[in-house]
């Protein structure tokens, strides 16, 4: 299991992916599952995936490799898509090669293959933009009514985002409400947990503002998290109490 969200407001977009994988109560491990893929003043993507980890490596070696068109004899890739919507493209026809050659086999081993990829970023002279991909290969992207993406263990961490996220939030501000809404999945998912990894890119600076990975132990998120109990269980007692029957 895990949890990825991408935010895409005004100023910027942020990504968020934890780190754990589940095979099973006795099979738990740490597999980075955002990547970044930057040319500085040129190009900044990032690819945030959850599901079968071994059809997410192998769409990203695919990528990175390169697709040949049969028409062109171009390999192409990632970073030598001309526009965002192309990538995008790029990785749902490799998503249909990948499920293609393994989907089948896995289904008939009773091996779970869904795949899903948050892929975000911006193409010099385009948009800053941020899609879903599903696992047939076909996606969906970000708008500004509701400015997030989710795939993954995502039930416990959206309402946090429906509630505080808007197209003009802050950049900054939208980071620190994924990171409540990951902390919301951790308590309530074991399969979802640390180290975490995210990436901040501003609107056509073209580049990485922030590529970090929070370890546990790390001082800003466990006061994060501390800090967000702490104001639920203020908020709940500053409510008055329903005035049905003998609660008042």
């Amino acid at each position: 299991m895990t949890y990825c969200c991408g935010i895409l407001v005004r100023d910027g977009l942020v990504m968020i992916a934890d780190t754990r994988t589940n095979a099973g109560l006795d099979n738990v491990s740490t597999f980075r599952k955002l990547h970044v893929y930057s040319e500085p003043g040129e190009r900044i993507m990032a690819i945030a995936s959850s599901g079968n980890l071994s059809l997410s490596q192998t769409v990203r070696s695919m990528l990175t490799e390169g697709i040949e068109n049969p028409e062109t004899g171009e390999l192409e890739t990632l970073m030598n898509a001309p526009t965002m919507f192309q990538a995008a493209q790029r990785i749902g026809k490799a998503v249909r090669l990948v499920q293609g050659i393994d989907g089948k086999a896995l289904a008939e081993a009773a091996i779970d293959h869904d795949v899903a990829f948050l892929f975000g970023g911006q193409v010099k002279g385009g948009k800053l933009r941020l899609f879903m991909i599903y696992s047939a290969g076909n996606f969906i992207e970000c708008t500004t009514d509701t400015p997030y993406l989710q795939i993954g263990e995502h039930k416990y961490g959206k309402p946090v985002l429906d509630r505080a996220i808007s197209f003009d939030t802050d950049v900054y501000d939208a980071l620190k409400i994924g990171l409540i809404s990951m902390d919301s999945t951790m308590r309530s998912n074991l399969g979802v947990g640390l180290p975490i990894d995210l990436m901040v890119a501003r609107r056509d600076e073209l580049t990485a503002e922030v590529n970090y990975r929070i370890e546990p132990g790390e001082p800003y998120f466990q006061d994060l998290r501390e800090q967000w109990s702490s104001a639920l269980r203020a908020a709940h007692i500053a409510i008055p109490r329903p005035p049905y029957g003998n609660g008042r």
